[in-house]
């Protein structure tokens, strides 16, 4: 955070009234350090991440496919009974 705001600031220092021809070639010539900083922070990032053990994995994962099952079979015997009181009451109104 601390490169940024110092890459910031030297950037608005090498402008002249808002415009400078060497600015792209200065942001082209810079990319490989930018590039590696971003990936190093990356890194650092990505070292704190608390990763879940494979017991939790596991766990999380049963839960979701017994709630998948569960609503599965719900919604199929509430549209089997929505369907079959449908047919009915069309069996009904046409007599």
């Amino acid at each position: 955070m601390v490169q940024a705001a110092k890459l910031n600031k030297e950037e608005s220092e090498h402008r002249i009234s808002g415009y400078s021809l060497p600015e792209p070639v200065g942001k082209l010539a810079e990319y490989p350090r930018r590039l590696q900083t971003f990936l190093h922070d990356v890194r650092v990032e990505m070292k704190q991440v608390n990763w879940p053990s494979r017991t939790d994995v596991w766990s999380t994962t049963v839960v979701v496919i017994v709630t998948v099952g569960f609503f599965a079979l719900f919604f199929f015997m509430t549209d089997s009974l929505l369907s079959k009181a449908e047919d009915w009451l069309f069996h009904f109104v046409k007599r």
